[in-house]
């Protein structure tokens, strides 16, 4: 989501731990694996994997669950072989998406993506006709209360952070991707515990959204990517006010 909207993706992120706990646990579970996969599964050396594991403390996920997530990965216990794929598309009034998946099944995936499109009003995109109206970037969401604008400015560009954005909801620290294991790791250090941390796409330019059908529309589409079993993550630009979404919602 767009502006301050993000802050509201958490919010919902938060609140879709209870009424969708297996779906969360699921999609934490692929990427455990795909971490210890790649960097080993000791989650004092692997930061990706560190972090991970720390929302999944967060979300309640059981211990045995990560557990069994990092085995799958390291091999000591089967388990399927997972890819990341990144759709682009448009959704209802022109809304830029990047759609992240992660699947056993190539095929599966891009017909379940291409048809959630399809009926709520949009269309897939080849790659790249999208993905230019977003920064590729790490993106740590932080209560104000937390720390200090001054103080986490210092400590994010030390570690090679791009920017801290300071708005009434709170702190946004953004870095470079090669950079987010190590501004993660930072902050936990310094006993920082961010409300939202994850490799993100932050829409550039963004599509007004003021009219209730529109939103509506929008809003049906996005729930139908949280539902989908491959999706791990979906990123939009549409400039929505509060007032519009609540008014599609109810």
């Amino acid at each position: 989501m767009a502006g301050h909207s993000k802050w509201a993706k958490l919010k919902h992120f938060k609140g879709a731990i209870d009424a969708k706990r297996g779906k969360i646990f699921s999609r934490l579970s692929r990427d455990i694996t795909l971490a210890a996969k790649a960097g080993g599964g000791d989650a004092n050396a692997n930061p990706r994997l560190r972090t991970l594991v720390l929302k999944a403390r967060e979300a309640n996920m059981p211990a045995d669950n990560v557990d069994r997530a990092i085995k799958k990965g390291t091999g000591e216990l089967p388990g399927v072989s997972y890819e990341d794929i990144t759709y682009e598309g448009y959704g209802p009034g022109g809304v830029a998406f990047v759609v992240k998946v992660t699947t056993d099944n190539k095929n599966r995936a891009a017909a379940a993506v291409r048809s959630l499109f399809t009926r709520h009003g949009g269309n897939l995109a080849s790659a790249g006709a999208v993905a230019f109206q977003f920064l590729h970037a790490g993106q740590f969401l932080i209560a104000k209360d937390k720390v200090g604008e001054d103080a986490l400015l210092e400590l994010a560009l030390e570690v090679g952070a791009d920017d801290v954005i300071t708005t009434d909801d709170g702190h946004e620290v953004r870095c470079p991707v090669n950079a987010f294991d190590k501004v993660s790791h930072a902050l936990e250090t310094a006993g920082i515990r961010p409300d939202g941390s994850e490799i993100a796409y932050i829409p550039t330019t963004t599509v007004p959204v003021t009219d209730a059908a529109a939103a509506k529309a929008l809003l049906k589409l996005q729930e139908a990517l949280d539902d989908d079993e491959d999706v791990q993550a979906w990123f939009s630009n549409e400039e929505m006010d509060e007032a519009v979404a609540a008014a599609a919602r109810g």
